[in-house]
This record gives C-alpha cells, structure tokens and sequence, in this order.
C-alpha cells in the first residue's frame, strides 16, 4: 500500500481550498472598491480647495465673453502660470480656432511630455470661448475636473495639460 497517496491527495485539496479563498478574498475586495466608487460618484466630484478657485469661475452665470454682432468688445487670453519651457505670466491671445499641444501644427505649442501632439483646441463659438479636448491620451482639465465634452471657458477659469496650467482671462 502506497503511504504518499493520502499525503497527495490532502495537498490536492489543501491547494483548492487556497485557491478558493484567493479567488473569494479579490472577488470581496473589487466589490469593495466598486461600492466605495459609487458612494464617491453619489457625493458628487470632489471639491477643489476654497479660495483656489475664483467665485464665479464656471458658476451659474452668463458665458458671454466677446461682444455681440461679432464685433469683439473683450479680447479673451491664456495667461501660462506654469509650463515647462515657458515664463510664468506669458499671455497667449485667443484670436480664432487654436491648437494646444506638442506638434508642429499647434498654434500654443507645448513642451510638455504628458501633452499629446493635438491636445485640445480653444475657439469661438457665437459669443463664448469654447475649450475642447482632442483625444488627448491624459486628458484635459478645466478647474482639475477631466473634460468630457466641449465646455465654455469663464474668466478665472483653470487649464491644466499634464504639468502645464493656464489662467481664463479677459481683457
């Protein structure tokens, strides 16, 4: 009678019953995560820290930042805060469809290594100014909230690009 088989046989389901409690134990912590998600979502996106932000930047209030008619009364600019290749304080005016990225092709160009080569584009539409993103690979943040779809800039308002960030402003 061979003495190993009862041995074998208990490893056998000894390596089961670890591979059970594995499989139990990542099962239990996705649907943690996947609760702690959705009470996150509930909540709402979290809020930047007070005072960061000014007031009125994408608040509940009128989009307008060109004249009507076409004829521009404000002339609407980015003000770079910080980007690597750039000073602080450098004002790019926003006259017409612009491009923000790392290519050849783009108008405001990036020397950013988290930007893409077409990252977003900023252009008038009627009387606001509308910031887009491209299909950026890491996205495009308005006031550090991610851009799904094409959203009208306020003065005050923030553009971050990887570690590039941009003030709204009109003059």
């Amino acid at each position: 009678m061979n003495t190993l088989a009862p041995v074998s046989v208990a490893l056998k389901f000894g390596f089961l019953a670890v591979m059970y409690l594995f499989l139990l134990w990542i099962a239990r912590s996705a649907r943690s995560d996947l609760r702690r998600g959705a009470a996150a979502g509930e909540a709402g996106p979290a809020q930047p820290a007070r005072g960061s932000i000014p007031q009125d930047a994408t608040g509940m209030h009128s989009a307008s930042t060109l004249g009507t008619a076409g004829a521009r009364q404000q002339s609407p600019r980015l003000v770079i805060e910080r980007a690597p290749g750039h000073d602080p304080g450098m004002i790019y005016d926003l006259d017409g469809d612009l491009v923000l990225g790392r290519g050849d092709h783009a108008e405001i160009r990036l020397e950013d290594p988290f930007a893409s080569s077409r990252h977003a584009r900023v252009y008038e539409q009627g009387n606001i100014v509308v910031i887009e993103d491209l299909g950026s690979t890491n996205g495009t943040y308005l006031n550090e909230e991610l851009l799904q779809t094409p959203r009208p800039l306020h003065p005050g308002d923030r553009v971050r690009i990887g570690d590039s960030e941009f003030t709204f402003e009109v003059d």
